[in-house]
């Protein structure tokens, strides 16, 4: 298979040649010998040479491209009968109910049978082939069944084929084509009933389909500026009422069917992709809304996202731009019984001047620069007024740069378009825009090349290095050279140097004007001049058609006016009688009939009048020719139109009705496109308000984005001296965390700690520090300290014995301890969780052993996960230096955080407000119970081991200790989490 179009071997270098795999396979396949003359096939592997494409205009083109190929290398071997030899397929099959069937091999041949039937084709079903794929096996067997019928040789006559070929492929024969082309007849096609096909008819009636159609699809019409595609898809948008945004994926499903397009959707989507976008360089006026990706200037469009991800709609401007009262009014084209989209749209303003075009077909090529609209619109009023017109030049939206007039010539003007660099030093130069249709992309690429030496390793490089800030919208580089280099720069000139420049002329605005016939256009003005008479001429049709419809509905409304007033007075009985009856009497007092078929700007647009026509043929008619159903206006009326109030509302709409048709009739042409203008204006200065608003909204978050930078790099606040708050977060975000280890916690050794600082100290009291920043070092001293310490309560020891620990516990008076270094810096006195009772502490036994549990996880967590082992073995601390009573109240509170943790304050200086967190049993430690649950347990010989824990005290260098144990549980004066817990807490306390 060729997989596409092969190479145009005529103007291709050597080198594409050779490279080109489907060249060198057919050569390789046939056994081709390079400047060979053949006189005949004997010496070639292969007799014949049989192409088989789409029977479409591409199918053509490739056949032809084939047909080059052979003529260009070995001419001879095409006058060899038989050699080069075309299979066949239908590409338009007509289908009866009867079952007859027709095959048509070229679109011109279907068309003129088409309308040979004169509109009865009622029977027929069409059935459009796009490909070779499209027809069935057992198609593809029936066309290899008849294969003479389906199989067509190609024959030498004379030099004339060889003119032919070259006329159709060579670029020395451009102006002979252009000729070939303007001789062009509509409805001209190849009679394939011949067996054989001379190359000069394969040219000039099957291959200049091809080319008509590749213009067609390639360069606009003047009238509305659109190419086939976009008229197709402007049409769908229109007769959809396309105002609920859809994927352009599958908008263009719907484009393709109901607009009979026959070629790829990815082509289609692409076009609706085209026609939404509205970076710098693209639309003036987006006839479609681009909702997601649509493309940026980063890289002219091509960036933008798969169809199925973005979604578009039909901008509020377009129907500005073409009303929907000129729907009436326009040639709507029909293909297989569908109507489709019209011959041309007539915009209020040419919008091939508001968004330009660019395209290349056969023979000619394309490019118009985009225009501003407010000067065309301008231009039409001195055109309205019968003023002469100003020039009008090259306006991009959003383009910040210069375009500037740098020559005239007869062909057409030049512009310069430049970008903005601005020195900012000696050695930075700072680019903020650039020429139109050169993409940031493509730029920077190009500083790459000059800051990496690309060209001249040798040399150092011209640019040191450059800065990108550009977004989306904007562009911004900042370039850094050497002073020598910033006066080369400037010598030569710095637009100059750094690709600042582009040109655009008007020197190739070919377009099609409203008979169909390729044009060139030398001014922006002449394409308009020739606009302004076809739209004023679209403007006095519209103006008699409104007037037509308008005194149509003030017609029917006086006669609705009248037949309600008939039936409340009386006159026209309507309950109870034959319809027959009633249509004769009706058209016996002088009610006007009104058809149902009636031209209406919707079913012009939606051409949905088939099934007016099929209700219409089974209405009863009259002897004067008037159906029963030009009555139902009337007959099929609600019955609660038969009011007061109704019928004031009908007289209310005539006078309205009777003042539009009096200002319509007072109204020239000229007004009602004044009118249009203005309006259209309106929504043009509500677009300039959203892009000025646009452009704020994103210098804001620019500057705001710059702001963050500089904050960033700031050196972090230190924390409030009062963060009650986050520290009580803190807290609770630990229980949490606790409560997702505990599975940890069982694995780990059955060593009961107190969480750090959860527990109040009989010591002295400590002066709060001013900083509440604690070293790393400490930190971790302290937990060893823990550690060691509850290791030395023996707190590993068989159950039994475990619950010894709650008899000995020395009675000390409790007292409030003021907050650690690591607390909250409030100044209320914090609750401590051993200030509970022992009735709390007996009934919520299961609560103790959680904490317990909880504990040992959050100490391994804190500690950068490291637990205890299974069976801990941890050296006995050293023998802390007695000093005096203070030390043993402080032992003995620490065993009263074991057995007290949750009773409540016995001290009268404790705000009963103040609540703790219980926490639920835990459903992990089920080898041992709670020290507090086995509180009732005690045995004797657990005493010794009582009273040697008093002993244990910290070491003599760390008496903040005790206070940083106590910041752990700070108890907010906050509502709790837990409501239960809380009201609990107050039935106990009270």
């Amino acid at each position: 298979p060729l997989r596409g179009k092969l190479l145009n071997v005529r103007e291709a270098s050597h080198s594409q040649i050779i490279e080109n795999k489907e060249i060198q396979y057919v050569k390789q396949i046939l056994g081709l010998q390079q400047n060979k003359d053949y006189d005949s096939v004997k010496s070639l592997r292969y007799g014949h040479l049989m192409i088989m494409t789409d029977q479409d205009h591409d199918g053509s083109h490739i056949k032809g491209l084939l047909i080059n190929f052979i003529h260009s290398f070995w001419p001879s071997l095409l006058k060899v009968p038989s050699f080069l030899v075309e299979f066949i397929t239908p590409i338009v099959k007509a289908t009866h109910k009867n079952g007859r069937e027709l095959s048509f091999y070229s679109m011109p041949e279907y068309e003129s049978w088409k309308e040979s039937l004169s509109g009865n084709a009622s029977g027929w079903s069409i059935k459009y082939y796009k490909g070779l794929g499209t027809s069935t096996s057992k198609e593809g067997k029936q066309y290899f069944q008849n294969l003479e019928m389906h199989k067509k040789d190609f024959v030498w006559i004379d030099d004339q084929d060889s003119d032919a070929i070259e006329l159709a492929f060579s670029k020395k024969k451009i102006e002979a084509r252009k000729a070939w082309l303007r001789q062009f007849e509509p409805g001209t096609y190849l009679d394939q009933k011949e067996k054989l096909i001379k190359y000069s008819d394969f040219v000039n009636k099957e291959l200049i389909l091809f080319s008509i159609a590749d213009l067609q699809r390639s360069i606009p019409s003047m009238v509305d500026g659109l190419k086939p595609g976009q008229r197709k898809i402007l049409f769908c948008s229109f007769k959809r009422n396309f105002i609920k945004e859809a994927k352009v994926a599958q908008f263009s499903g719907y484009v393709s069917e109901h607009s009979a397009y026959h070629h790829g959707e990815q082509s289609l989507a692409s076009t609706i992709i085209g026609m939404a976008q509205d970076y710098v360089g693209s639309n003036n006026i987006n006839l479609l809304m681009p909702n997601g990706q649509f493309g940026t200037r980063n890289m002219g469009g091509k960036d933008h996202a798969s169809p199925r991800y973005i979604y578009t709609k039909l901008s509020p401007i377009t129907r500005f731009l073409f009303p929907k009262d000129d729907d009436n009014l326009l040639d709507y084209l029909n293909e297989d019984g569908q109507s489709i989209e019209p011959t041309w749209y007539m915009p209020i303003l040419p919008v091939v001047l508001v968004n330009g075009s660019e395209g290349i077909g056969t023979g000619w090529s394309s490019y118009i620069p985009n225009y501003n609209p407010r000067d065309i619109v301008a231009n039409l009023r001195r055109l309205l007024n019968g003023e002469m017109m100003e020039p009008m030049d090259p306006w991009y939206r959003g383009f910040r740069g210069t375009i500037e007039k740098t020559a005239t010539k007869e062909a057409g003007v030049s512009y310069t378009v430049c970008g903005i660099i601005e020195e900012v030093d000696d050695t930075t130069l700072r680019i903020t825009e650039l020429p139109i249709r050169r993409w940031t992309q493509d730029y920077r690429e190009f500083l790459e090349s000059l800051s990496t030496g690309e060209k001249d390793k040798t040399k150092d490089p011209f640019v040191k290095e450059f800065r990108q800030y550009s977004d989306d919208v904007t562009v911004h580089f900042e370039v850094m050279l050497s002073e020598e280099n910033m006066m080369i720069a400037k010598q030569e000139g710095l637009l100059k140097k750094f690709k600042l420049t582009s040109t655009i002329s008007t020197s190739n605005m070919h377009l099609f004007d409203s008979n169909g016939v390729i044009k060139k256009y030398d001014s922006p003005e002449q394409i308009l001049e020739e606009f302004f008479h076809l739209r004023l001429e679209c403007y006095e049709k519209r103006k008699k058609i409104l007037l037509e419809n308008l005194e149509l509905k003030l017609a029917m409304l006086d006669n609705k006016v009248r037949f309600i007033l008939g039936v409340v007075h009386g006159e026209i009985i309507v309950s109870n009688r034959k319809r027959a009856d009633l249509f004769q009497e009706l058209q016996a007092k002088g009610f006007a009939p009104f058809r149902k078929e009636t031209k209406t700007i919707e079913t012009a647009v939606a051409a949905s009048t088939e099934d007016l026509e099929e209700t219409e043929e089974n209405s009863e008619a009259t002897t004067k020719g008037v159906r029963a159903s030009d009555y139902e206006y009337l007959l099929s009326m609600a019955i609660g139109t038969l009011t007061l109030e109704k019928v004031q509302e009908l007289c209310a709409d005539k006078d309205k009705l009777v003042n539009e048709v009096d200002a319509l009739r007072k109204a020239t042409p000229e007004k009602l496109w004044l009118k249009d203008l203005a309006a259209l204006e309106e929504k043009l200065d509500e677009q300039e308000k959203i892009d000025a608003q646009a452009e704020e909204t994103r210098k804001a978050r620019s500057k705001t984005n710059g702001a963050g930078t500089k904050v960033s790099r700031q050196a972090p606040k230190k924390p409030s001296k009062n963060n009650t708050k986050a520290n009580n977060s803190v807290a609770q975000a630990e229980v949490t965390q606790g409560s997702t280890n505990a599975l940890e916690a069982e694995n780990a050794a059955n060593v009961a700690k107190p969480k750090r600082g959860a527990g109040a100290r009989k010591a002295p009291a400590l002066k709060p520090s001013k900083s509440a920043s604690v070293s790393d070092d400490d930190e971790e001293f302290e937990l060893l300290d823990l550690k060691n310490r509850l290791a030395a309560y023996n707190l590993e020891s068989s159950p039994d014995n475990s619950s010894a620990l709650e008899d000995k516990v020395p009675e000390i008076p409790v007292k409030v301890k003021e907050p650690s270094k690591m607390a909250t810096s409030r100044k209320k006195p914090l609750v401590s969780l051993s200030e509970t009772s022992e009735e709390e502490n007996s009934n919520d036994s299961g609560d103790d052993d959680y904490e317990i549990v909880d504990s040992e996880a959050e100490v391994a967590k804190k500690k950068g996960g490291r637990k205890p082992s299974a069976v801990a073995k941890v050296s006995k601390p050293p023998a802390a230096t007695k000093k005096g009573q203070a030390n043993r109240q402080q032992a003995g509170m620490t065993q009263q955080l074991l057995t007290e943790m949750l009773k409540p304050a016995e001290s009268k200086g404790v705000s009963p407000e103040k609540k703790v967190r219980k926490m639920g049993a835990s459903p992990f430690n089920k080898k041992s119970s709670s020290v507090l649950g086995r509180e009732g347990k005690a045995d004797s010989s657990t005493d010794t081991d009582a009273e040697g824990v008093v002993e244990a005290a910290p070491p003599k260098g760390r008496p903040r200790r005790v206070n940083r144990r106590q910041t752990r549980y700070v108890v907010s004066d906050s509502e709790s989490e837990n409501q239960t817990d809380d009201t609990d807490f107050d039935e106990d306390d009270d």
